[in-house]
């Protein structure tokens, strides 16, 4: 076991997701159709996609190719315009060619890894210039939200909030960015979720 790599056996979304689960995803999808609005023809990458690949397959009038990365991803989706790497995230990165994705996801993934700055890093080697990255994680006011849900009302079916290893507001997630290589002048961050979650919106330079 690597310690960039979800310790959980499952993929998100492998077992049935919860109301909350869904609802999280309605709105990051509802914020990601935002940003890349008039976008088209793009090489996008989704780290931590999920079993289904929800988001990344509701970009498909904006994708050329879409590339996802997690530890399962159902089969049935390969082929097309899709492509998929099974396998431990920091292993699975740094075998990707540089510079070669328009827009990068990391959504709901950066608050499991204990070196969130290698993921990062290798984000920003990802990105051809001018190229956008979307990173989405739960605020410390989302902590509490995330944390009753799953705990006393069943709202977590796969053990997700158990394994986080850090909550982000935007000053905890600026300069993780800065030292992976954006510029300052290019990063955007933004509270969403009523607050639940902390988003930003960081371009390679070009």
């Amino acid at each position: 076991m690597t310690t960039d790599s979800l310790p959980h056996k499952e993929a998100f979304g492998q077992r049935k997701r919860s109301f909350f689960e869904k609802a999280g995803g309605y709105l990051s999808a509802s914020r990601l159709r935002h940003v890349f609005k008039g976008k088209r023809e793009m090489t996008v990458l989704d780290i931590g996609c999920g079993y289904h690949a929800f988001l990344l397959k509701g970009l498909d009038s904006h994708l050329k190719a879409g590339v996802g990365v997690d530890r399962a991803v159902d089969e049935s989706l390969d082929g097309g315009k899709y492509s998929f790497h099974r396998g431990e995230i920091d292993q699975v990165l740094p075998q990707l060619p540089g510079a070669g994705f328009d827009g990068i996801l990391i959504i709901n993934t950066l608050e499991h890894l204990w070196e969130p700055v290698k993921v990062l890093t290798e984000c920003y080697r990802l990105l051809k210039p001018g190229g956008l990255l979307f990173v989405n994680v739960p605020s410390w006011f989302g902590k509490w939200f995330l944390e009753t849900q799953a705990y006393y009302l069943g709202g977590d079916t796969s053990g997700e909030v158990d394994d986080h290893k850090m909550y982000y507001n935007k000053r905890d997630l600026w300069p993780l960015l800065v030292k992976a290589g954006f510029r300052p002048s290019l990063i955007r961050l933004h509270y969403h979720k009523f607050g639940l979650s902390t988003y930003a919106v960081a371009t390679r330079a070009v």
